[in-house]
């Protein structure tokens, strides 16, 4: 059984980088062609998605937070780690990792629990 957990700080303060790892357990992150997401829920709006790091370590951004987003990994750990610079309030938000099954046209079959991030000063 593949299990996503996430964990990070739950608060930020405005302008730093907001930094998240995904733990997977129960399946490795580099198996083919599983790709590996991070997902958002701020309050009141629907899910965001964010971007993707695939079973051979390419990334891919929403473009509306490229410049802002950088996903890697750490193989090692079987963990991929969200980074997000520049916060601001509305980045408050639920972020959840998930993993998707063959690529872009595979479904997102395992989702961490969700992890509450709150930006504030």
């Amino acid at each position: 059984q593949v299990q996503l957990q996430e964990s990070g700080p739950g608060l930020v303060k405005p302008s730093q980088t907001l930094s998240l790892t995904c733990t997977v357990s129960g399946g490795s992150i580099t198996t083919k062609y599983y790709y590996w997401t991070w997902i958002r829920q701020s309050p009141g709006k629907g899910l965001e998605w964010m971007g993707v790091i695939t079973y051979s370590d390419s990334t891919y951004y929403s473009p509306s937070l490229q410049s802002r987003t950088s996903i890697s990994r750490d193989t090692s750990k079987n963990q991929f780690t969200l980074q997000l610079s520049s916060v601001t309030p509305e980045d408050t938000a639920v972020y959840y990792c998930t993993r998707v099954n063959e690529g872009w046209s595979g479904t997102y079959d395992y989702w961490g629990q969700g992890t509450q991030v709150t930006v504030s000063s």
